[in-house]
């Protein structure tokens, strides 16, 4: 029998400042996208059983394409499985805007689709 709770998802879309880029071009490191991932999957948690939880595992990541400073990104974390304690969460992270620094200093593309970078499955557990 499923949970009704299965399908849930939660989506943040937000800037990435440059600050986060640590390589060259502006380069920023997967481990930025991961910590967006736990801050969605947080969210998720407390809408689906009122607590934080703790995100205790990823069973599969993949680094898709870069993610650079000046990006605006969006997370999103969708509740596939409802354990005793464990939830199963499929993540995704799209770049929807660049910054285009070569047609001006502060110019920026919007994508026509989104540029998928990052995708995950994780395991949050919530205390008994």
């Amino acid at each position: 029998m499923s949970d009704i709770r299965e399908g849930l998802s939660v989506i943040h879309r937000r800037y990435v400042p440059y600050s986060h880029a640590h390589y060259g071009g502006n380069l920023v490191d997967g481990a930025y996208v991961l910590a967006l991932f736990g801050d969605v999957v947080t969210e998720l948690a407390i809408r689906l059983d009122g607590d934080e939880g703790l995100f205790a595992s990823y069973s599969d990541v993949s680094f898709v394409a870069p993610v650079y400073g000046g990006d605006i990104i969006e997370v999103s974390a969708v509740c596939t499985r409802i354990g005793n304690r464990s939830r199963t969460v499929t993540l995704r992270a799209e770049v929807h805007c660049r910054a285009t620094p070569a047609n001006g200093p502060s110019a920026a593309t919007v994508f026509s689709e989104p540029l998928l970078v990052t995708t995950a499955i994780g395991t949050v557990v919530i205390p008994a």
